[in-house]
């Protein structure tokens, strides 16, 4: 066991929580009418109640417990029976076994929280709670398992993703869209303005998800390696250059740049390079970012086109934007950077993009 991975690791975690809020709930709360703002904080702020004791009392042990089937994990650890301060050499052995719990269940408070961004303005808050703890139970835990944990099939298959793209954006983004069809559109969509009321609110969320995805994505690292310095890397060039694609994508079609356009891209190139942040450079992150940039700016633009009410474009940015970074794994992913994983497309292994379309 190494101290420094366990400090290293509990900061990371800490950094993810903030993530949810402060971060995720400003950024949100900016986004919605002023009458709504309260609610859209809440939603964050709950679900940090809501899913800490749903992961320990059962949510860890089936995403991360004793394989069955390559589907789910057991119930060998609820509440935590088990899991003490020893490292579990499957995920990682150099910090306790309770360090690696706390950092996924971190990820777990996050996913169902971006998806709250495709109902705001219009759930009530009992169906949300209860949503909550079933969508976490049987979405998030199982398919955790399927990707990250020991005897998961997508594991076994192949499948990269470093830091969730697969497990919380894709997951979300598709749960967002299906919430915004089946809950339908909020009254006066498509005739009454729906004005982001506090862009300043919006922006410091922004800032604060980019800050907290250092731990996000070098966290996943699980020590404090050069490993997590080259996925802290790819994550600051992957926001920047999404960012500035967003950014650049508005003003051409547009006429100028917007404050939200430019916090938007820069959460979409995390949102892609998540997947590939310790599997890709940082010539790869640049690129994976500056397409997600235009792509997910894009994606935003066609939902009215489509006609579905997803309010804070949560299947733009992180449904799009994780089906990318996902995809982009395959293509840019190199064993230089991490012998773990795998090469990609580009370094002459076409059945990893492969891989990775099953995993999307």
């Amino acid at each position: 066991m190494d101290k420094g991975d366990t400090a290293w690791m509990l900061t990371s975690s800490a950094l993810v929580l903030m993530m949810t809020a402060p971060g995720l709930a400003l950024f949100y709360g900016g986004m919605v009418r002023q009458k709504n703002a309260l609610g859209t904080l809440m939603h964050s702020f709950i679900i940090m109640a809501v899913i800490s004791i749903q992961w320990v009392l059962w949510g860890y042990s089936l995403a991360f417990g004793p394989d069955r089937g390559g589907l789910i994990g057991g119930l060998d650890w609820i509440g935590l029976r088990g899991v003490g301060g020893e490292p579990f050499d499957a995920y990682s052995k150099t910090i306790p076994h309770q360090v690696f719990m706390l950092f996924q269940m971190m990820f777990a408070i996050i996913t169902p929280a971006l998806i709250t961004g495709a109902f705001a303005e219009r759930k009530k808050f009992s169906a949300f709670l209860l949503f909550t703890v079933l969508w976490a139970t049987f979405v998030y835990d199982p398919l955790a398992h399927w990707v990250w944990g020991d005897g998961g099939w997508l594991k076994r298959l192949g499948a990269l993703d470093f830091a969730g793209g697969t497990v919380v954006h894709i997951s979300s983004g598709v749960s967002a869209l299906v919430c915004a069809i089946v809950i339908g559109r909020r009254r006066g969509f498509g005739h009454q303005p729906m004005q982001p009321h506090n862009l300043p609110m919006t922006v410091m969320g922004a800032a604060l998800l980019w800050f907290g995805w250092f731990g996000f994505n070098a966290g996943s690292a699980l020590e404090a390696n050069a490993l997590a310095a080259s996925a802290f890397l790819a994550t600051n060039t992957a926001a920047a250059a999404a960012a500035l694609g967003w950014m650049f994508t508005e003003w051409a079609s547009r006429g100028k740049p917007t404050v939200l356009g430019a916090a938007s891209g820069a959460v979409a190139g995390l949102v892609a390079i998540t997947p590939a942040s310790g599997f890709v450079g940082p010539l790869a992150s640049v690129v994976i970012g500056a397409v997600a940039g235009a792509l997910c700016y894009t994606a935003c633009n066609l939902k009215t086109r489509f006609g579905y009410d997803d309010s804070l474009d949560v299947v733009g940015v992180h449904g799009v934007g994780g089906t990318w970074g996902a995809l982009a794994t395959g293509l840019f992913a190199s064993k230089a950077i991490n012998e773990a994983g795998g090469d990609g497309l580009f370094y002459g292994n076409p059945g990893q993009l492969w891989t990775q379309v099953i995993a999307v």
